[in-house]
């Protein structure tokens, strides 16, 4: 039997277009030929990022650069901003790497707010932030243009945003927000097998990192720089990612950027629809709701473990029975990705017949 299409919120569905040019020869990563490929991948990943830096691929998940990040731009003590399972390991993430840090903590499903950032950063005591733009683990958007606006108010602060699951769904303009760092992994609305993760740095950013001693070697934005400018990499890349990011970038433009953030938020749309149409509410506010994946509370209390599982054996596909501390008392549905609306109705008629199925 096929492998079940995935309609969890990452790893999600990679297309076989995807997958043959994730699969093409491998080459010299130090060759003409890689120098070649690294430049065309370029100018694709600047549209998406909406900023005139160099746009770097890591090899590794978004861990690797959350990491990095902490390494090279934190010298003093670095805010966590923590409102559901992943943004809750960023603080774990800062003190192993022997990081002061402090919680800013809120109730799952709820927003990271400007003015409770603002707070904390009126100290003093900080000189960096971490935030999740959209939580995966509870479908929870924070309001990242209201927050971004304070880096004006603190321009020493550096200001390190994961988008993870909302790049490629929205408008994310890295030049024009201000942040210091924005980086995402490809396995979620890229669309793209795991193992790489795409970011940006700003100039304020380099120049914090070029006063630190202790970077580490492997995530050094510094020698990010100096390889881009030779249209390299610091070390041995995944060149599989290179060759599927290329592909992966030809369809997005080809799509056009405006239309596939059109086509996130209609999909999103229809499964909230659904959502409410069976008596069902999203666990985050309906404002802070983000738009690759939704997260539903299970205020009906069905049996979510049948209910994923019927899908998955009835119908071959799957759907996330929720995360962490929520399992079971919500359920996640990604829409993100390469989905079309067609997709997305044919999932919904398959929920609803799963409902039915196991008398909920």
């Amino acid at each position: 039997m096929a492998k079940p299409k995935l309609y969890i919120p990452g790893p999600i569905q990679v297309s076989e277009k995807t997958f043959k040019a994730f699969s093409q020869p491998m080459m010299g990563h130090r060759s003409k030929d890689f120098q070649e490929l690294y430049a065309r991948v370029q100018p694709g990943l600047q549209k998406l990022f909406y900023t005139r830096q160099p746009v770097f691929m890591a090899t590794g998940s978004a861990w690797s650069v959350m990491e990095a990040s902490i390494r090279n731009l934190v010298s003093k003590k670095v805010l966590t901003c923590m409102n559901g399972a992943f943004s809750d390991k960023w603080y774990g993430v800062a003190t192993a790497n022997g990081k002061q840090a402090e919680k800013l903590q809120v109730e799952w499903g709820k927003p990271i707010l400007a003015e409770q950032i603002d707070a904390k950063l009126a100290t003093g005591e900080f000189d960096a932030v971490t935030l999740i733009h959209s939580e995966t683990s509870t479908g929870t958007l924070s309001p990242l243009e209201e927050i971004a606006k304070l880096k004006k108010k603190y321009p020493d602060v550096m200001f390190i945003v994961d988008v993870v699951s909302s790049l490629s769904t929205r408008k994310i303009a890295f030049d024009e927000l201000g942040v210091d760092v924005m980086l995402a992994g490809l396995q979620k609305a890229m669309a793209l097998p795991p193992g790489a993760a795409v970011f940006a740095v700003s100039e304020a950013a380099f120049k914090k990192a070029e006063q630190l001693k202790d970077r580490g070697y492997y995530g050094d934005f510094i020698e990010y720089r100096a390889n881009h400018e030779k249209n390299m990499t610091p070390t041995t890349p995944s060149i599989s990612h290179f060759y599927a990011l290329e592909s992966k970038l030809e369809d997005i433009l080809t799509e056009g950027l405006d239309a596939r953030f059109a086509r996130h938020l209609e999909n999103v749309m229809i499964v909230r629809e659904w959502a409410k149409k069976n008596g069902f509410e999203l666990f985050p506010e309906l404002q802070y709701a983000t738009v690759g994946l939704t997260c539903i509370k299970n205020n009906r209390n069905i049996d979510v473990a049948a209910l994923t599982s019927w899908l998955k054996k009835n119908k071959n596909v799957q759907i996330d029975g929720g995360y962490g501390k929520i399992k079971g008392q919500t359920f996640r549905i990604s829409s993100m990705g390469d989905e079309t609306t067609a997709n997305i109705y044919e999932l919904m008629g398959y929920m609803d017949e799963a409902l039915k199925a196991i008398g909920a």
